[in-house]
């Protein structure tokens, strides 16, 4: 991996930290517009609000954010490049262990956590091979490529997709692994074609069609979970 400016003035295990906060920041506006504020970047990783404090003021000292105090964190170009590469090591990584190792797509992200900072380059490139450079992950979150460029689709989350959207399953987000399994119990899949029914009185959830004809009602926190890039044909 090319060291970063912060690898120069910091420990390692300090990097590996600055590492998994530019993801975070990155991950948080991957697919909706609105900046990671300190306190949702504090939740997210599982941290005291006064630590996270402490090294954005490092990432911005290094050039890898831009935060103004009370105020959202956005990712200099730097620092969205370095986010970027490191996606690409999670994801190649969740990819490799469903597919080579027989993970759920429930078990990964923990696994990729740790092995993320641990792989050289030249083992992600041999596992890229492997797997016939994938384009996402299990979950349909797209891997960037080694340039860090990607295309993302053009998707709506199923909980925001009017009556009668079109589409099919394009991402599901793994940050709830019950969520996950739930999806697996039903048997829905990335590239399923689905259609948005009508909502249930109360907004009890989503009722959503299937190809087979079937109609289920999923709750919203797996509708919030689940997004469609529409497909009129389907």
């Amino acid at each position: 991996m090319s060291s970063s400016p912060i690898a120069r003035t910091v420990p390692r295990t300090t990097v590996d930290a600055a590492d998994d906060y530019l993801k975070t920041i990155y991950s948080h506006t991957e697919w909706q517009p609105d900046p990671i504020t300190p306190n949702q970047l504090a939740t997210r990783l599982g941290l005291a609000p006064s630590s996270v404090t402490e090294m954005v003021k490092k990432l911005h000292a290094a050039g890898l954010v831009d935060h103004r105090p009370y105020g959202p964190i956005t990712l200099t170009p730097a620092g969205e490049q370095r986010a970027l590469a490191m996606l690409r090591r999670h994801r190649l990584i969740e990819t490799w262990l469903v597919r080579v190792h027989g993970y759920g797509w429930d078990e990964v992200h923990d696994e990729a956590e740790v092995l993320e900072h641990a792989l050289s380059d030249r083992l992600l490139d041999a596992i890229d091979a492997q797997l016939g450079r994938p384009q996402r992950d299990p979950h349909g979150d797209i891997i960037p490529a080694a340039d860090g460029s990607l295309r993302r689709p053009d998707a709506v989350r199923l909980d925001q997709a009017p009556f009668g959207f079109a589409g099919r399953v394009v991402r599901i987000s793994d940050r709830d692994p019950d969520v996950l399994r739930v999806l697996d119990q039903l048997g829905i899949e990335l590239d399923e074609p689905v259609w948005v029914g009508e909502s249930p009185e109360g907004g009890a959830g989503v009722a959503i069609l299937r190809r087979a004809g079937t109609e289920i009602v999923v709750s919203p926190a797996v509708a919030g979970s689940v997004w469609l890039e529409a497909r009129p044909e389907v």
